[in-house]
């Protein structure tokens, strides 16, 4: 896995350094990130493979962003789709989401600010 600097993408050493990551939130929530970069291909354009993740005490995924594997993309089954690998989990049945890959930096901030809403939503203080 390499870790080079992507010269397109200045936030991405943010999002590299926070690889490995596990912060426990709350009474009984937990976040893990996993980030590295990868060659760019059509899946990943943008040569990141990233899983960041929201889970309950009992390793439940809340919430997550990733891009391990394509999620559908809204419309007909008659109606020919590319297949999104950035995307979003909006609760632990959900199948994805199309998510809109900016940046590192972009990711990160969408991600805290979705983990902060699921944990209001779910009552838990802060």
């Amino acid at each position: 896995m390499s870790r080079r600097s992507n010269k397109h993408d200045p936030s991405l050493s943010i999002l590299l350094d926070l690889d490995g990551t596990n912060i426990g939130i709350g009474t009984q929530y937990w976040v893990k990130i996993s980030a590295w970069v990868t060659e760019p291909d059509e899946a990943r354009p943008h040569g990141i493979r990233y899983e960041l993740t929201l889970h309950d005490a009992s390793n439940r995924r809340i919430l997550g962003f990733d891009n391990a594997h394509a999620a559908k993309r809204p419309g007909g089954r008659f109606v020919e789709q590319p297949r999104a690998y950035d995307h979003l989990h909006r609760g632990p049945k959900d199948a994805g989401v199309p998510y809109t890959y900016v940046s590192a930096g972009k990711l990160v901030g969408d991600f805290w600010q979705a983990v902060f809403k699921a944990l209001e939503e779910l009552g838990e203080p802060l």
